[in-house]
């Protein structure tokens, strides 16, 4: 509780039982459900084949099995689903697929480790999230404060025409945040990370507009990469040891090389960002996964 907010009448005693929070309120709450009133649910998930139980390739059933977990035509596919193979000792190949219902999200990896095939793969790392549509995403009204903060004058024609633009856009960008496409680019990075709760850099304690401008500095230079990367933030606060996940699609592996590196400088990063490990993945078919890993 703030220490500056104006101090209330005490309540009138009561007898009876205190009432449960919220209990006041005449809202009328949905029906217990898995499927998120907002966003869907989302999960990445890093395997390896076991070669030390695999003495050749994996039988026909276990890759017809591999192939089934990961068919987009299946009536049982989640409704984001896309495969990688990943760079590196920790995984062989990286699956992340996004759902409304959490079933549906989480048969994926039931498919892939269930019998038989499971023998010979396993879960190196994961994590689980839900997408969301950030607090710092600026109204119309906020775009436009920050246009003028930034030199625009107030009522000019080009103030008028770039806040109509965003008007347009801003429908999309919420729809890219809370059921985004997966773009049929060849390169992904995936890494979770924090917000520092450090003394001196605790970003829990700073006041909403000093967030604001600090978000709005990281998403300028986010902007110098459009075309070229394409990014997801889903939240994981509550749902796994890591606050966010970040997706970032690359048109090359070097761009995602290159927007890491230049948003590192940003404050909200090199002050108060946290990072967990990098996964780097290349977009591959079942098939190709298989081969590449040379287990067929």
């Amino acid at each position: 509780m703030s220490t500056d907010s104006p101090s209330q009448p005490p309540r009138p005693a009561s007898s009876g039982p205190p009432s449960r929070p919220g209990a006041e309120a005449n809202e009328s709450l949905p029906e217990p459900s898995t499927i998120p009133i907002q966003g869907w649910h989302c999960t990445h998930t890093m395997y390896r084949f076991r070669r030390e139980l695999i003495s050749g390739p994996l039988s026909r059933g276990c890759q017809d099995q591999f192939r089934a977990a990961l068919d987009l035509e299946s009536n049982a596919c989640p409704e984001r689903l896309a495969a990688y193979w990943t760079s590196g000792h920790r995984a062989d190949f990286a699956v992340m697929a996004m759902d409304p219902d959490p079933a549906k999200v989480d048969a994926v990896h039931q498919n892939i480790v269930a019998p038989t095939l499971g023998q010979f793969v396993e879960a190196t790392w994961s994590f689980v999230s839900m997408s969301e549509i950030s607090e710092y995403v600026p109204t119309l009204e906020q775009y436009r404060e920050r246009l003028i903060a930034s030199g625009a004058q107030p009522d000019s024609p080009a103030l008028t025409a770039k806040l109509n633009a965003y008007e347009r856009r801003l429908p999309m960008m919420m729809q890219h945040r809370m059921q985004p496409d997966f773009p049929d680019w060849p390169s992904v990075c995936f890494y979770p990370m924090n917000k520092s709760r450090a003394v001196g850099a605790n970003w829990f304690s700073e006041p909403f507009s000093r967030r604001n401008a600090m978000m709005a500095e990281h998403a300028q230079s986010g902007i110098a990469f459009a075309g070229k990367v394409s990014q997801l933030i889903t939240v994981g606060v509550g749902l796994d040891n890591w606050e966010w996940m970040v997706t970032l699609w690359g048109r090359n592996p070097q761009y995602l090389k290159e927007i890491v590196y230049k948003m590192r400088f940003d404050e909200a990063s090199a002050k108060y960002g946290e990072f967990g490990p990098f996964y780097v993945g290349y977009k591959a078919t079942a098939d190709e996964i298989l081969a590449h890993c040379k287990v067929s």
